[in-house]
């Protein structure tokens, strides 16, 4: 559904930059759109469930993968990528490795290629594995000789093409399906941001919070059900850097992610979405994709410190 369906626009153009792009609808305009679609089972739980989601067990972090089964992936080309997937790496190789298979895995038509940013790992495991799949091909490995920070990491994956779009994917993510398409599709301007589980404003089905799933649900069906529904782009005053896509055409006009000031994470991209924001560009909220995330594992006991600093 395009974003001049809507019933009322404002004259951009078509980037999302002044002068270039219609703005997208509200949120309250794409529940009215979508309010009726569903009536399923599993859709009454996401439209009803607030309790059920705030009270689910916190899933337990998966065991983590066998390395000949990432090596088993597919090696894709990336000579003609327009796009870099940039995902810095810690600690959390569980999670990690996670990651990583379901990038690799996702049946996308983008040709896209993985930028994995070792800040440092102190686990010479997870080094190890992540250097193994450099080697094969799957990802771009980048290795920082000290730690510094997630927007360093970030900012350094961003330069490596310079020519390209970015995605910042968190090491703590699934993703599924045509997932890349769809998020690029929706980024007709400065960002792109996915539903999730865990996203602040952007969770769902409850908001500004973290919606533990229970543990025997289909988690890849929220995703389908996101890109059934089929609905806008809806516009936000701010991605949210878990899953976020940005136009380098956006960054090469407002600067990168503001490491002296935000170097261990949690708000740098809201600062960077202002930005954007005054130059004119606009932010909005992929409503036709769904991305799990775990929440916390980047920066585990600092978060609450990193959050109020922010």
């Amino acid at each position: 559904m395009p974003w001049h369906s809507t019933a009322w626009r404002l004259d951009r153009g078509a980037a999302g930059h002044p002068g270039e792009a219609s703005r997208p609808p509200t949120i309250a305009a794409t529940i009215r759109m979508s309010s009726g679609r569903g009536t399923s089972r599993f859709a009454h739980w996401l439209r009803f469930g607030r309790e059920e989601g705030r009270d689910a067990a916190a899933p337990a972090d998966p065991p983590p993968l066998d390395i000949p089964r990432l090596l088993g992936h597919r090696r894709r080309g990336v000579a003609y990528a327009t796009v870099d997937v940039v995902m810095p790496v810690y600690g959390g190789r569980a999670m990690a490795l996670q990651a990583i298979d379901s990038v690799l895995g996702a049946a996308t038509r983008q040709a896209f290629e993985l930028v994995v940013v070792d800040d440092a790992s102190p686990d010479p495991l997870l080094c190890s594995e992540l250097q193994a799949l450099a080697e094969a091909g799957l990802i771009t490995l980048m290795e920082n000789e000290r730690n510094v920070g997630f927007v360093g990491a970030v900012n350094r994956g961003v330069a490596l093409h310079p020519g390209r779009d970015v995605v910042l994917l968190n090491s703590d993510v699934r993703v599924f399906g045509d997932w890349l398409d769809r998020l690029l599709a929706a980024l007709r301007t400065a960002t792109a941001t996915p539903l999730s589980n865990a996203a602040k404003m952007l969770s769902y089905p409850a908001t500004l919070c973290e919606n533990r799933l229970p543990g025997d649900l289909d988690i890849a069906q929220w995703d389908r059900l996101c890109a059934a529904t089929d609905c806008p782009p809806v516009e936000i005053p701010t991605g949210v850097g878990f899953c976020m896509a940005v136009r380098r055409a956006c960054l090469d006009q407002v600067g990168a992610f503001d490491q002296e000031r935000f170097g261990r994470g949690y708000g740098e991209e809201n600062d960077f979405c202002l930005r954007a924001a005054a130059a004119g560009w606009l932010n909005v909220a992929a409503t036709s994709l769904f991305v799990w995330h775990r929440g916390g594992t980047s920066f585990g006991e600092e978060r609450d410190a990193l959050v109020e600093a922010a």
